[in-house]
């Protein structure tokens, strides 16, 4: 075991800055998506499918287990080491298969027990490498996103949720088209992000990963020889489907990944929100809209001592796109094999958990990011009671309903493209034919409180 000096200067020469300068914040997709975690997940894929052969009466030659070799199989699944893991890989060296070395690794780890031994060979039973890689992929999948990565971005949710409900009623001037434009509060807009991430979430929850077990093209046709009375695609639906993935009778050789491609694309498509979060954010920050909480010890800049910089929301906003870049490229490319098959997609499989740690790492930059910002109302009360010409909108509203005639066209003469102080406006409004109850509620309105239902729907978020 490397002591913490060395384990700095082993993460000094990574390639990677997610095994290098990122390397503590991953540690629990290490578990998943390293060599070893994909070994491990193959193990079980293996040992599940020799006690499903063995509880099937038709494969007379297989006698159920007892309970003291199902307790081991567990005991083998669960204690499972990257010790064992290095292991496999040696006798890798000399087969150069690394699925064919696994089976190797499962019949000496059990040539002590008399069971297993008796059926030896049923260990790997019909089955290519692909059946094994692609379940263990699944089940990779399936798990990190479970215990992973929706509670991380359940979390960011949660956290702009609460900042929504804190800032419902606080009143900002919104920009369209980098405009002054009608108010709004910065819970509101917030709770827009809300609401879009919680959609983009179901939807990643939704995917249900695929899986099959059906042979070297998939027809079964091994299967069918060695014990043709057997309903080989009702097993193999049952296998797959007891590890919790949802099966697919159709495939050649490899599974399609098109399950993987679906949730890849909803990865990618709440990252986009994210990252659109993050330049809001930013652009908020620089017009002084939030402020950051420093930390002792901090520095902003090399040169200028007095700054804060966003750097969680830029951090972010950075990694999300690797995430995307990839998480595209294996959309695109993992559904895509020539013929029966070809091995392109194995190398690409093997980032999967790059590309989720970017993921990963975006989502706790992102929420490193919101625990650092605070409202500043006073900076948006300021822009908005230098605005005032934002009530032209509400203004010429109330003219069209009393029937006064070009409503749009003298507001657009009086507002457009200049600003209008509070006299101006308030001079223009007593001038207007319209009923005293109308005029007096106009003379009333404020930028600041011309907020429509922003706050009601902030807190209903």
């Amino acid at each position: 075991m490397p002591t913490p000096n060395q384990s700095v200067q082993i993460r000094l020469n990574n390639l990677s800055p997610l095994d290098g300068r990122y390397a503590n914040k991953l540690d629990g997709l290490r578990t998943f998506f390293s060599e070893y975690g994909l070994i491990r997940h193959r193990l079980r894929v293996e040992i599940e499918w020799l006690r499903a052969l063995a509880d099937e009466p038709s494969i007379i030659e297989v006698a159920p287990f007892s309970a003291h070799t199902l307790h081991e199989f567990d005991e083998v699944i669960s204690s499972f080491s990257p010790r064992d893991a290095a292991a496999i890989k040696r006798i890798e060296d000399k087969t150069n298969h690394d699925v064919k070395a696994l089976e190797y690794w499962i019949k000496r780890r059990f040539r002590a027990n008399v069971e297993v031994g008796r059926v030896q060979e049923f260990i790997h039973f019909a089955c290519t490498s692909e059946d094994i890689n692609n379940l263990a992929h699944a089940l990779m999948l399936q798990g990190t996103r479970q215990e992973i990565l929706l509670p991380a971005i359940k979390i960011l949710i949660d956290h702009l949720r609460t900042l929504a409900h804190t800032n419902a009623d606080v009143a900002m001037m919104c920009r369209t088209h980098g405009q002054a434009a009608t108010p709004s509060t910065l819970g509101k807009e917030l709770a827009n992000v809300v609401w879009r991430l919680q959609r983009a979430c179901a939807d990643i929850a939704a995917v249900r990963v695929n899986g099959k077990i059906n042979g070297a093209v998939g027809n079964y046709n091994a299967h069918v020889v060695a014990y043709p009375e057997l309903d080989w695609p009702s097993f193999a639906r049952r296998f797959v489907e007891a590890l919790g993935l949802e099966f697919n009778p159709y495939t050649v050789q490899i599974e399609p990944h098109d399950s993987i491609a679906s949730l890849f694309d909803a990865f990618a498509r709440l990252n986009n929100i994210l990252i659109d979060l993050c330049r809001d954010l930013w652009g908020y920050i620089s017009l002084g809209y939030l402020t950051q909480l420093s930390k002792t010890g901090e520095t902003g800049s090399s040169t200028m001592p007095h700054k804060v910089n966003p750097i969680d929301f830029e951090n972010a906003e950075g990694n999300l796109g690797m995430a995307n870049s990839m998480l595209r490229h294996m959309a695109d490319k993992l559904p895509v094999s020539r013929w029966q098959r070809d091995l392109s997609d194995s190398t690409v499989l093997r980032n999967m958990g790059v590309a989720l740690g970017y993921c990963l790492l975006a989502y706790e930059s992102c929420l490193r990011g919101l625990n650092k910002i605070k409202a500043a109302p006073e900076s948006m009360l300021d822009d908005l009671d230098d605005n005032w010409e934002l009530l032209a909108e509400p203004v010429q509203t109330v003219m069209r309903r009393y029937g006064v005639a070009r409503p749009y066209e003298k507001l657009k003469a009086l507002t457009r493209g200049q600003r209008v102080t509070k006299k101006q406006m308030q001079a223009f409004i007593s001038r207007l034919p319209i009923p005293e109850h109308a005029k007096a509620a106009l003379l009333q309105l404020e930028p600041s409180t011309y907020t429509g239902y922003a706050e009601k729907l902030a807190d209903d978020i």
